[in-house]
């Protein structure tokens, strides 16, 4: 078979490591307790909802195990403050937090016990992974090496799996991130005054988009598709359901590859399909870079 030809293709400031989270400052909402009380880093009893009363917990099926560990770990937090820089100290897990300059209501942050935007998806991850794989800012996160698919914000949710991290910002300015939970709903530390809390998924503004964080042991981008609106499918033939669109090139995990129906495109024919678990949805070979028949890729069963 012919060899297909390889293709190859700022961070916003930040105060140490902190991720600057804010979302638009806003007071506190009605009902929140007093803020000159200093919060312990968890809810106290009956006075926040539990995980599962608030709707927090893997709301659709398909995503890998540790994603979902991630996001029952980012919903065990609901109700915990959020607090500007919290997250952020040696170890994954809540910390007490700083004055945001820009936010009159984070005066308090630094008497509260809890996280940021990131600091929570650095907690989430580090827990469903056993390392701590995501410090750092939310614009950090959002271009980890640790991501191995992108999706526009033209894509909306319909691509999306539990554990996804949504985002928000420019291309190398995220200011917020989140944590999908499936069903348009996400886990979030949105703003100082607010507690770790369940939203709907908010795909305007300058929502920019989502990334698949790879976290499973040995997990991680070790291919990469190349041109523009490829379409990943069902099965391994073009006439089966499209399933997601890579706008672009685009990191991505392969679990195994197999011969099936032949693709003439790009100049190139080959019949070798490669399965995406990420996504459980085939990809022709000739949109994988390297070899038409990928080295060291097991053959599917």
């Amino acid at each position: 078979m012919r060899t297909i030809l390889d293709r190859t293709r700022r961070s916003v400031a930040a105060v140490g490591l902190l991720a600057l989270c804010a979302v638009g400052a806003t007071a506190p909402p009605a009902g929140a307790a007093p803020a000159a009380r200093a919060e312990r880093a968890g809810p106290a009893a009956g006075a926040r909802p539990a995980a599962a009363e608030a709707g927090c917990d893997v709301l659709a099926p398909g995503a890998s195990a540790a994603a979902q560990a991630a996001v029952r770990a980012a919903c065990s937090q609901i109700g915990v403050w959020y607090t500007w820089g919290g997250g952020h100290g040696p170890q994954p897990g809540a910390t007490y937090g700083q004055v945001d300059p820009s936010d009159p209501a984070s005066q308090h942050d630094p008497e509260r016990r809890g996280f940021d935007c990131s600091g929570l998806v650095r907690y989430a991850y580090a827990q469903a992974t056993g390392q701590d794989i995501l410090a750092g800012t939310a614009n950090g996160q959002y271009h980890s090496s640790r991501v191995t698919a992108r999706f526009g914000a033209s894509q909306g949710t319909g691509p999306l799996l539990p554990g996804d991290l949504l985002a928000w910002g420019g291309d190398n300015s995220i200011h917020h991130i989140a944590v999908y939970l499936g069903a348009g709903k996400m886990v979030e530390a949105r703003q100082s005054g607010t507690h770790v809390m369940v939203s709907d998924v908010r795909l305007g503004g300058d929502y920019n988009g989502a990334v698949r964080i790879g976290a499973d042991p040995g997990q991680g981008g070790n291919f990469s598709t190349w041109g523009t609106d490829v379409w990943t499918h069902s099965e391994p033939s073009t006439t089966s359901a499209r399933v997601n669109k890579f706008d672009g090139p685009t990191r991505v995990r392969i679990g195994c590859q197999k011969h099936a129906q032949p693709v003439d495109a790009e100049g190139y024919h080959n019949d070798a399909w490669s399965y995406l678990p990420d996504y459980q949805a085939w990809i022709t070979n000739i949109y994988i870079q390297g070899p038409a028949w990928l080295d060291g890729v097991p053959t599917c069963p």
